[in-house]
């Protein structure tokens, strides 16, 4: 069992037998055992069903060293993750769904152990079950959506990738143009047990937007990596490609992956909520916010931790590229959502908008938990929200706003993220030091080169 796993043996047992009858029942010939790398990428490897009972307990080997593998495939230099060595990657059975977009194929997304069956330190699975763990231990069960945006693409004449269509934002032409693939998808995502709850075509020719229902922390993270992984497929079947890269083209709006997030306690109840209130946001929620606040400078290293992610955070383009926050601005960092009619308490949620899908979400959303923690234990306060675009407001009024200007590339969030003592600590030594080294392994690796290679590299890892 992994540390911090409250299932019991017979449970697991119980959840394996299912498993392995559902796959006998339903046909599959492999399933896949999947991953998110520390740079985003979903990596992974399958089982024949033969093996599928055995590896369910044992999991597949892994050598140690993909988790110092960059987005370019390049190894980073980390001190015991090189050639020598092995790790398992054991499959959380819950996890597990029938394909709906490949013949005979299950998936299940795994833990990553050591030899002695402890868990992985360089896991960012692992990571954001030790941060959801400390949360609850302070009453706090944290919930949360990743709300992506990707493109649709389709090959030009010229043999060239494109977007799809050049519809408009939110418009019903933009809807029937991609009626066939959208309505693929929503099966698929469905078929898997993730509910849609809203979909749109968004600003950029051949955007979309379409968002499923938020979960405890951890199965968010999961829901995410089964998200990317079924839009992609399906636009693939249909002779299309999906890009969740945060800039896929230059003079296009870029991509994000917006997080919702609120705290619940035990009693279901939202701790963020407080009817009265300014805004309907509890001195708990306003602590949590100013954490994330506090830290963003070196969070975003692993909210938008690509090099291309820096292309996207941008004045004026509904991205945020300030550090600030307000009620339904759609220009700050952090908004705070309007909540739904007659469901106030329950919907009261913030969305961190700088945030984008070539991120780790468990990495991500483990380091946005601690850095909220981290403004509750000190009961720090957020600045005044922020009713205007804050571009719009002169250098003076943006300084005592706080609102600070985002770092302007990877190598500048990365050093901040290094010289953030409560984040790195959050990581754990192994984690971080493999992360940082991948980070600066795709600066170095992109740095000689010009935009065109930056973005044919990002368009379609993610």
């Amino acid at each position: 069992m992994v540390a911090g796993d409250t299932r019991s043996t017979e449970r697991l047992n119980e959840l394996r037998a299912r498993v392995t009858g559902r796959a006998e029942a339903d046909g599959l010939r492999l399933v896949r055992f999947l991953y998110c790398d520390l740079d985003g990428v979903i990596r992974g490897k399958a089982t024949g069903l033969s093996s599928l009972g055995e590896r369910l307990e044992t999991g597949i080997g892994l050598t140690v060293a993909m988790q110092a593998f960059s987005m370019l495939d390049h190894l980073a230099d980390v001190e015991g993750m090189g050639p020598v060595g092995e790790i398992r990657l054991v499959p959380d059975p819950e996890t597990f769904v029938v394909a709906p977009y490949a013949p005979h194929v299950g998936l299940l997304l795994v833990d990553m152990l050591d030899q002695e069956r402890r868990p992985y330190e360089a896991d960012g699975r692992h990571f954001l079950r030790r941060m959801s763990e400390r949360a609850a231990r302070l009453g706090l069960n944290i919930v949360a959506a990743f709300e992506p945006e990707w493109t649709l693409a389709r090959r030009s004449p010229d043999g060239e990738w494109e977007p799809f269509d050049e519809s408009l934002c939110f418009s019903s032409d933009g809807m029937t143009a991609a009626a066939d693939v959208i309505d693929d998808v929503v099966a698929a995502l469905e078929g898997q047990g993730l509910p849609v709850e809203q979909y749109y075509p968004e600003l950029g020719w051949g955007q979309q937007e379409l968002s499923i229902r938020h979960a405890a922390a951890l199965r968010a993270a999961d829901n995410h990596l089964l998200y990317r992984e079924t839009v992609r497929a399906v636009a693939h079947r249909r002779g299309l490609r999906a890009s969740f890269a945060p800039k896929p083209w230059p003079g296009q709006p870029g991509n994000g992956c917006h997080l919702h997030l609120s705290a619940w306690d035990e009693h279901g109840a939202n701790r963020f909520a407080e009817p009265g209130a300014p805004h309907g946001l509890s001195a708990l929620g306003l602590h949590f916010m100013a954490g994330v606040l506090d830290h963003l400078p070196g969070l975003l290293g692993l909210t938008c931790p690509s090099v291309n992610s820096y292309r996207r955070l941008q004045p004026q383009t509904w991205a945020s590229a300030y550090r600030a926050w307000g009620p339904d601005n759609r220009e700050a960092a952090v908004r705070l959502a309007s909540p739904f009619w007659g469901h106030e308490a329950e919907s009261t949620n913030f969305e961190l908008k700088a945030c984008d899908s070539t991120a780790n979400p468990y990495v991500a959303l483990g380091g946005v938990i601690a850095a909220g923690l981290d403004g509750v234990g000190r009961e720090l306060e957020p600045p005044p929200p922020l009713l205007v675009d804050p571009h719009t407001m002169d250098a003076q009024a943006r300084a005592r706003a706080g609102a600070v200007r985002h770092p302007g590339s990877l190598g500048e969030a990365i050093q901040n993220l290094k010289a953030d003592r409560v984040l790195l600590e959050a990581l754990g030594g192994r984690l971080s030091t493999a992360y940082l080294a991948v980070k600066e392994s795709d600066i170095e690796g992109l740095a000689t080169e010009d935009e065109t290679l930056e973005y044919s590299s990002h368009r379609f890892r993610f």
